[in-house]
C-alpha cells in the first residue's frame, strides 16, 4: 500500500509518497481502508523528529482516521467487514490501510461524511478525557481555550457550551477569534495584543478561569497559575512554548489549584478504549445531533502531505485539515 512516510527528521519537504507494507489486523483488530486522515501537532513534531511514535506503531505518522472495515481479526465484536468507522490512532493514519484495536473504533456520525470523521477521534477524545473525564468542567465554571481556533479548540468550544460552561478563548486573529464566537465562546483575547490574565479576570468578575486547557507548556505556565479561580484546575496538552519553567507553589496552594498534565497517544490500549467509549456515550449523540460538528479548514489529497503540514505549521487555519486518500 502506499503511505505518506519521514524519510529524515526536517521541515514538510522529508514527507513522501511511498509503498509500505500492507497492515493485517491482529487479535482484536480491524484494518480500515483509510478515506482520509488529519493533520495534528503532533505529527509535525514527529516529521521533525521530536515525537517518535510509541512501540508497535506504524513509522508513518497519523493519530486519527475514517473509512471501511475491510478485515478484523480474531476475538473482534460488533463489527463486520463493510462497516464505516473512525479511529483514534498510536500512528500510521497517513495511509491506504491502517489496523486499529477494535476498542478504538467509532461508528461514523449521523450526518457526517466518512471522509470529515475523520476530523473527530483526535479532537474529541483529547477535550472529553481532559476537560471533563480529568478536570471535571462542571455548568456555570469557565474554561478557558489556548489556541480557541485549532481542531482542539473549536471542539472544547463547543463540548464546554453544551454542559452550559462559559468559554473563553485566546487566539491570534480577529478572524480567528469572529470563528471561536460563532461557536460560543463569549471572552475573547487577541493574544498577541492582550493579556489573557487580566481579560478573562474582568470578564469574570475577578474570579477568573476554572478550568485552563492549554497547549503551551512552559511559556504559559506562570500566566495560567495566575489566571486560575479558587481550586482551579490548569490541563497542560501540549509544549509548543517549552517544557521547563518556574512554578510559585504559593500561589497554587492559596488557591487550591491542581496542575494537570497529559498525553493521548502513548496510553495503553485499554485506557485508551475506556475514553473512547466514553465519548461515543457522551458527546457523539451531540454530533449526532448536529449541535457539535467537526470544523474542518481544508481537505487536501494524500500526496500532497507537505502542503498540508506547511498550512498547519503556519497556523493559518481554523479547525482541522484533512488528508484524502
Amino acid at each position: 500500500m502506499l503511505a505518506v512516510v519521514v524519510t529524515a527528521p526536517g521541515g514538510p519537504e522529508v514527507l513522501a509518497l511511498q509503498e509500505v507494507p500492507d497492515p493485517v489486523a491482529g487479535p482484536g483488530q480491524v484494518v480500515l481502508a483509510v478515506a482520509a486522515s488529519a493533520v495534528n501537532r503532533a505529527d509535525i513534531m514527529q516529521r521533525m523528529g521530536h515525537y517518535p511514535p510509541p512501540p508497535g506503531a506504524p513509522d508513518h505518522p497519523g493519530l486519527e482516521a475514517s473509512g471501511t472495515v475491510v478485515e478484523v481479526g480474531e476475538d473482534v465484536e460488533g463489527w463486520a467487514v463493510g462497516d464505516e468507522a473512525c479511529a483514534l490512532l498510536a500512528g500510521g493514519g497517513y495511509a491506504e490501510k491502517v489496523a486499529v484495536d477494535a476498542g478504538q473504533l467509532l461508528p461514523v456520525p449521523e450526518g457526517v461524511s466518512l471522509v470529515d470523521a475523520a476530523a473527530l477521534p483526535e479532537v474529541t477524545c483529547t477535550v472529553w478525557s481532559n476537560v471533563f473525564m480529568l478536570a471535571g468542567l462542571r455548568p456555570s465554571e469557565t474554561l478557558l481555550v489556548h489556541g480557541g481556533s485549532s481542531g482542539i479548540g473549536t471542539m472544547a468550544i463547543q463540548l464546554a457550551r453544551q454542559v452550559g460552561a462559559t468559554v473563553a478563548v485566546t487566539a491570534g486573529s480577529a478572524a480567528k477569534l469572529a470563528a471561536c464566537e460563532a461557536l460560543g465562546a463569549t471572552i475573547l483575547v487577541n493574544y498577541r495584543e492582550q493579556d489573557f490574565v487580566e481579560v478573562v479576570r474582568e470578564a469574570t468578575g475577578g474570579r477568573g478561569a476554572d478550568v485552563v486547557l492549554d497547549n503551551m507548556g512552559a511559556k504559559y505556565l506562570g500566566r495560567n497559575v495566575d489566571v486560575l479561580a479558587t481550586a482551579g484546575r490548569l490541563v497542560v496538552i501540549g509544549l509548543q512554548g517549552g517544557t521547563k519553567a518556574e512554578l510559585d507553589l504559593g500561589t497554587l496552594l492559596r488557591k487550591r489549584a491542581a496542575v494537570l498534565a497529559t498525553t493521548l497517544r502513548s496510553r495503553p490500549a485499554a485506557e485508551k478504549a475506556t475514553i473512547v467509549a466514553s465519548v461515543r456515550e457522551h458527546v457523539w449523540p451531540l454530533v449526532a445531533d448536529g449541535v457539535v460538528r467537526p470544523v474542518v479548514h481544508a481537505r487536501i489529497p494524500l500526496a500532497e502531505a507537505a502542503r498540508a503540514h506547511a498550512l498547519v505549521e503556519a497556523s493559518d487555519h481554523i479547525g482541522k485539515v484533512l488528508l484524502t486518500v
